[in-house]
């Protein structure tokens, strides 16, 4: 059975960047009929958080990315200290402990010798009794595993044919001086205990996981297929990194985004295939394909989002909205009229506020001094009473008849003093919706 996991850690909001392995990793999985884990990373007590645990759930439910089971890494300490024990009797596991500063300097003089700086392994060749001299002067120091310095292949699901020689790269720290066991290990045990066949991530884990693929092999598990998606990008290109605090999930659902329209856009972002928007999930599932994304950084911009999510409002019913339209104020007996007028003019939800504080209370005008004169003359001919869907017609006909105005030299200098603006809804639509008009003599 396809299994495919999404391993965030609970160490601040999700953001789009996560979201993108996320997606991917949920698509695989329902596209199989296979099964979708959220593994907790919280290995690291002083920064993982009980809230972001929380958060991350809220987030993914919000967007309709449902897990079949939810795994805490926290509880499987047990297991990564069994898996070390194995390594280390294997011989692929041992206790190093140069200090940061020391390993700066041996970068440095390697890079000044125009070798790679890798680490030297000279903690391999300690005796036992130097191993207690340091661990008495120093405490315990971390443990490395050790890498066959081969090359490592596989076919990427994304990148194609990779090939990394080992002895390019340093042997992996596993397990910290303070005993905290990483990522790289505890990723291993997990994927492999979990029997996770599919792992789609960033192009930031490529050399990650040529070292843990080694790592699968020497405890005796199944390499899954590996697949490594591009990184995003700013609209010009730029380094995205700094300002993903800025692109939590909850912000933009604050912002008013769609689910379906940033799932549409970031199951497409990057591939061959157009960004179409989808109004369920199933279109999206039955769409993807690994295979169809390519390596090139792949630019995002938030921009994009709210045409998508103005595009999928104007797919909803009153019934979909109509608790956001009640919040507002607006009576019921207006409500499917209001959202069949407005929803064609608003990117999200929140625009709806400005629309039908405009309907209420009516809107100041906005009126050109060459049209002043024009304008009063046409509000001394506005009906009174409720406007209807005839109004705006028959009030149009009698001011051109009256002053002899046509085109848009009629109709926009009315449009901007009832509402306000120069664009919007048809008016003959919008009217009847007016509850006051600031523009009356």
């Amino acid at each position: 059975m396809t299994t495919t996991r999404f391993a965030p850690s609970p160490t601040g909001y999700i953001h789009v960047g996560n979201l993108r392995t996320a997606l991917m990793n949920y698509l695989i999985a329902r596209k199989a009929g296979g099964t979708f884990i959220l593994r907790i990373d919280d290995t690291d007590p002083d920064r993982s958080k009980e809230e972001y645990v929380d958060a991350i759930k809220q987030d993914l439910e919000w967007l309709g990315l449902h897990w079949d089971r939810v795994e805490r890494q926290s509880a499987r300490l047990d297991r990564y200290a069994e898996a070390a024990d194995t390594l280390r009797a294997k011989g692929r596991f041992y206790e190093a402990f140069e200090t940061p500063t020391e390993l700066d300097l041996k970068r440095k003089k390697q890079l000044n010798m125009g070798k790679p700086p890798v680490y030297d392994r000279a903690a391999l060749a300690l005796s036992e009794a130097e191993r207690d001299a340091l661990r008495a002067e120093r405490g315990q120091g971390v443990w490395r595993f050790k890498l066959d310095q081969e090359r490592i292949e596989w076919k990427d699901g994304i990148l194609g044919d990779i090939s990394i020689d080992a002895a390019s790269v340093s042997d992996p720290v596993l397990i910290r001086q303070d005993g905290q066991v990483l990522y790289t290990i505890a990723s291993v045990v997990d994927d492999t205990d979990m029997c996770v066949t599919d792992i789609v991530r960033g192009s930031d884990h490529v050399t990650n996981t040529a070292t843990q693929i080694q790592i699968i092999e020497a405890l005796g598990g199944a390499v899954p297929r590996f697949a490594h998606h591009s990184l995003l990008t700013g609209p010009q290109g730029e380094a995205l990194s700094k300002r993903l605090g800025t692109l939590a999930l909850r912000d933009l659902r604050e912002q008013g985004v769609q689910p379906m329209a940033l799932l549409s856009l970031m199951a497409r972002l990057g591939s061959s295939d157009p960004v179409e928007l989808r109004t369920d999930m199933a279109e999206l599932i039955d769409g993807f394909e690994i295979g169809h994304f390519g390596s090139a950084p792949t630019k995002f911009d938030v921009a994009d989002l709210f045409p998508l999510t103005g595009k999928y409002l104007q797919s909803l019913p009153l019934s979909a909205v109509q608790a956001d339209i009640a919040a507002l104020g607006v009576p019921a007996d207006l409500a499917d009229a209001f959202w069949m007028v407005m929803r064609d003019n608003i990117e999200t939800l929140h625009d709806l506020e400005g629309w039908w504080v405009l309907c209420r209370d009516g809107a100041d005008p906005v009126i050109d001094d060459e049209d002043a004169a024009f304008v009063s003359e046409a509000m001394e001919l506005l009906p009174e009473g409720a406007f209807t869907a005839e109004t705006w017609g028959a009030w149009t006909t009698v001011v051109k008849q009256a002053t002899g105005r046509k085109g848009r030299g009629l109709f926009m200098p009315l449009r901007k003093a009832l509402t306000g603006q120069a664009h919007g809804p048809d008016m003959a639509s919008l009217m009847p919706l007016l509850q006051v008009v600031k523009a009356r003599p």
